[in-house]
């Protein structure tokens, strides 16, 4: 057995009854750089950089294929995106074909025409559309239509006075868009774009109301949709993106209001300010794969204003992710046959059962729960399905071709392969082995309509799994990343679902009531912290709470699930550490990561994750056994008085 306990990371000045995280990392937060091409570092960001190497030597390993194998696919691929020379040589040329189908609009359906284009190439739609499964009926797949149409990141940066200089930077990086792909009214055009956005973004949903699934299930037919926006010619959009109008005969709306709101803009807008638009979405949509000008202008605002990164990404890190957002399950299986470990499914699996025993032992004896809704949980809980490591069966890609020597052209075949990846399933049943993250990939995830938790192999590493680390340590941090993706089957929003994944109420009243009344005091612990170096923003406790609930009943259950599996919080301790401390270390050791305050902005006013430094301490905060193995008392800067800690499940 090896320490898997970065101590060297610590900061022995820092009391972990005061501060665990940094009682923890510390050391590393003072003396850790960011790398100038990254908004953050820190142990989800190794395993990142570890497994974009590990692909990219996929890539360069590969023989020379037939184009018609994945292997080929690949090799073009990437090839195409490092022909450098080709791309400056054309400069602003693959742009002009759709410049000239855009100054031949000339009517709002010539318009929504161009639209269906769009949305078929990947250049940024007004309306976007994609394929779910049901969830009135979560056997089939339905189509979706969500709000778009927007370049900054969500619809507050249009309206809050603490973005207005970002929009001045927005509007500066539009006028130098336009003045690389050789417009000379580019100022003109550039605060067109800006007002029409502003326009688009006022019908937008805000990030609490999108957590809202049940206002967001709205099954409509199209004759209906097409009666609720009249200014909207929905034939011409189908025609333009290619779709048959009896594939889309019914239809999921998320977000109503904003069809309604938007789709009288496309009459009301002047067609020179939507030509003005749809310049800028092509222009947005293809900056990354055009000449090095368009690409520094993309990263000058994207990445150094927006997230505070000091250097462009690498190319070969720019063609590997390219390479993985095409073809991520086909890399993915070359990827598993080098870098997953059997026995590392089977540890898993081990784990995993552990903890789903753990929430069942914790639903069963909830003292806020009745009997007919605790019946109901235990039965979602039996229906979970585990997926570890990599998919059972990989995507067939064999539709799509790409050459060694045209990236637009891969790029919009890739776009457009998509799309009909897509529309080829609505309305079709369900396929419950499909993934939704690729084995590469250093993350997890709870899918409700699927009922379903994921791990894909990349994440089953140090510092989240060590096969060679003691069980407190590894239960504190794959364990609670475990339990966290299980806890969002029972959060604010996965708890709307039942175990079949169809969008139900399954809770009685006092239930769903005692339940928000816990979620809000967990709302009113977050509301408002305010992360170390960041001079404005705060987090918002609603846009968090999902994640919140999912990291509390993670290291809960994870603990639970420990001592199920035999921990011995008071056993012989290791390297002056008691097993129930190298837990909780184990769970601060986790969260190890910083992140540039431009970055930090943003984060707090879109993403529904907290701070890392939150993730970890206000955590524990509500968690007992934290208390006692540290001996947190009244006083100690981590301690929350009994009444107001919080425990859901």
């Amino acid at each position: 057995m090896t320490d898997a306990i970065a101590h060297a990371n610590a900061d022995p000045s820092v009391r972990p009854q005061d501060d665990l995280f940094r009682h923890v990392n510390g050391t590393w937060l003072a003396t850790a750089k960011i790398d100038p091409d990254k908004s953050s570092a820190g142990g989800f960001m190794d395993l990142r950089d570890a497994a974009e190497q590990d692909v990219l030597d996929i890539i360069e390993s590969l023989p020379a294929s037939a184009p018609d194998t994945d292997e080929g696919r690949i090799g073009a691929l990437y090839r195409s995106f490092m022909d450098e020379d080709r791309i400056e040589a054309l400069g602003a040329t693959p742009l002009h074909p759709v410049f000239n189908a855009i100054a031949a609009i000339d009517s709002p359906s010539a318009l929504a025409r161009h639209l269906g284009w769009s949305l078929r190439h990947g250049l940024s739609p007004l309306v976007a559309l994609y394929e779910e499964s049901d969830p009135g009926d979560p056997e089939r797949y339905a189509a979706f239509t969500s709000q778009a149409g927007l370049g900054l990141p969500d619809e507050t940066y249009y309206r809050l006075d603490e973005h207005a200089e970002i929009r001045e930077q927005y509007l500066a990086h539009l006028r130098r868009a336009f003045e690389l792909a050789g417009f000379f009214d580019a100022e003109e055009q550039a605060q067109a774009v800006l007002a029409l956005e502003t326009q688009i973004a006022a019908h937008h949903w805000d990030r609490v109301r999108l957590r809202d699934l049940r206002a967001m299930y709205n099954p409509t037919s199209l004759a209906d949709l097409k009666a609720a926006s009249p200014d909207f010619d929905w034939d011409a959009y189908l025609e333009g993106a290619e779709i048959p109008a009896d594939i889309l005969g019914d239809l999921i709306v998320a977000q109503p209001s904003f069809i309604e709101g938007v789709a009288p803009l496309l009459a009301s807008a002047p067609l020179d300010t939507w030509r003005s638009w749809a310049r800028w979405k092509a222009i947005s949509g293809l900056s990354g794969y055009l000449s090095s000008d368009f690409v520094d202008a993309r990263f000058d605002f994207y990445e150094q204003i927006l997230s505070g990164n000091e250097e462009q990404r690498p190319r070969w890190k720019r063609g590997v992710a390219l390479v993985e957002g095409v073809l991520g399950e086909a890399v993915g299986r070359l990827y598993v046959a080098e870098h997953f470990q059997p026995e590392k499914k089977a540890a898993m699996d081990e784990l995993v059962g552990n903890l789903l025993a753990a929430y069942r032992v914790s639903i069963e004896k909830l003292d806020w729960m009745t009997d007919e809704t605790r019946a109901e949980a235990l039965h979602k809980l039996e229906k979970f399905t585990p997926k570890i490591g990599y998919p059972v069966k990989w995507r067939d890609y064999s539709a799509l071709t790409l050459s060694e020597d045209d990236l637009i052209a891969n790029v919009l075949a890739a776009n457009s392969f998509e799309l009909d990846y897509t529309i080829g399933r609505i309305g079709k049943g369900v396929d419950k082995d499909e993934w939704q993250m690729f084995p590469q990939t250093v993350n997890a995830y709870y899918h409700p309509l699927r009922n379903e938790i994921v791990f894909p192999a990349a994440i089953l590493q140090p510092p989240f799994f060590n096969a060679d680390a003691d069980d407190a340590v590894n239960y504190a941090a794959i364990g609670a990343v475990i339990g966290h993706e299980v806890g969002h089957g029972f959060d604010d929003k996965g708890s709307t679902w039942d175990g079949d994944g169809r969008l139900r109420d399954w809770w009685q009243p006092a239930d769903r009531e005692a339940f928000e009344a816990l979620a809000e005091k967990l709302v009113t612990q977050y509301d408002g912290l305010v992360p170390e170096g960041v001079d404005s923003g705060s987090v918002n406790g609603k846009l968090t709470v999902g994640e919140n609930i999912g990291d509390l009943g993670g290291l809960d259950i994870a603990y639970e699930a420990w001592l199920l599996a035999g921990g011995d919080p008071d056993g012989e301790p290791i390297d002056g550490l008691t097993p129930a401390q190298r837990f909780f270390v184990g769970w601060a050791q986790a969260w190890r990561g910083k992140r540039r305050p431009e970055a930090m902005k943003v984060l707090l006013a879109t993403d529904p994750h907290s701070p890392n430094e939150f993730r970890c301490n206000q955590i524990v905060r509500n968690i007992e056994p934290f208390y006692t193995a540290f001996g947190v008392s009244e006083g100690d800067a981590l301690w929350l008085a009994p009444d107001e800690r919080v425990a859901i499940w």
